[in-house]
């Protein structure tokens, strides 16, 4: 009876959680352009899977995805560079400046992000990077919690492997990028997946760092697709599928490496 208690709980909590994928999909495969499916439409009686064609078409799309893409994976590669890097110096440094810095980590965490949209802008308007990649990229190529987690992770692993590598006249960059970065591999599957989803999602400042179509990001294009007097929700939800795919994809090939980051911590010593 417990058991299936439970099967019932989890079938619920699963429905739950694909019915917005569902209604996704079906919404996107709708023939009216004003009106959402309702809620007993499980399937649209004549689906219309030019929709999807259509959205692709629509000028500066394409492009769309392609700066989303690569900014994510930029910024994804650069976090976790550096993040490797603070956060190895942080776990192994001694005296009181390494306390001093995770203290200013931990306070930069609690800063909500909109604080910094005015000065942000005033420097990067300053650079003349305005409207170009380097506004989408170089602010964000270092996150707290990024760095927060390698420290965390690498104070957790035995110094003496490196105690060893040195005794063998290992140097510093051997050590971290042959000996602590491997043994990183599950810390880095959670940073790489944190601050990919973050930066393919994030509309903000995208959408005030830049001005020309050509440079908008999805999330930005995304919200175009909302016209003044009417939606045209088929094309929307579309290409709502279309920006949810990469997502989805990212998930299935990470996920092993996501449960092992976070259930490392619980097996440490």
């Amino acid at each position: 009876m417990n058991r299936m208690v439970i099967y019932v709980v989890l079938v619920a909590a699963l429905a739950s959680m694909l019915f917005p994928l569902w209604y996704l999909v079906v919404g996107a495969l709708s023939n009216n352009p004003l009106v959402l499916p309702g809620a007993g439409d499980l399937w649209p009686k004549d689906p219309r899977w030019s929709n999807f064609s259509d959205v692709w078409q629509i000028a500066h799309f394409p492009r769309a995805v392609i700066n989303s893409i690569a900014i994510a994976l930029t910024v994804t590669a650069g976090n976790l560079l550096f993040a490797l890097m603070t956060g190895y110096a942080l776990a192994r440094g001694r005296g009181r400046w390494p306390k001093l810095w995770m203290a200013t980590i931990l306070g930069v965490m609690m800063m909500p992000a909109h604080v910094l949209i005015i000065p942000l802008f005033i420097e990067l308007n300053t650079f003349g990077w305005i409207d170009s990649y380097a506004a989408l990229i170089v602010p964000f190529l270092v996150s707290p919690i990024a760095v927060f987690i390698m420290r965390q992770y690498i104070a957790s692993i035995p110094s003496e492997l490196e105690d060893a590598a040195r005794v063998d006249g290992a140097s510093e960059s051997f050590i971290l990028f042959k000996i602590v970065a491997p043994l990183c591999k599950p810390a880095m599957a959670v940073v790489a997946i944190q601050v990919f989803l973050l930066n393919w999602n994030t509309f903000l400042f995208p959408f005030i760092f830049t001005t020309r179509p050509e440079m908008r990001t999805l999330p930005v294009a995304l919200a175009f697709f909302q016209g003044f007097q009417q939606v045209n929700w088929p094309h929307l939800l579309a290409a709502s599928t279309l920006a949810t795919i990469p997502i989805l994809i990212v998930f299935l090939f990470f996920q092993r490496q996501i449960i092992s980051g976070l259930t490392a911590g619980a097996f440490k010593e």
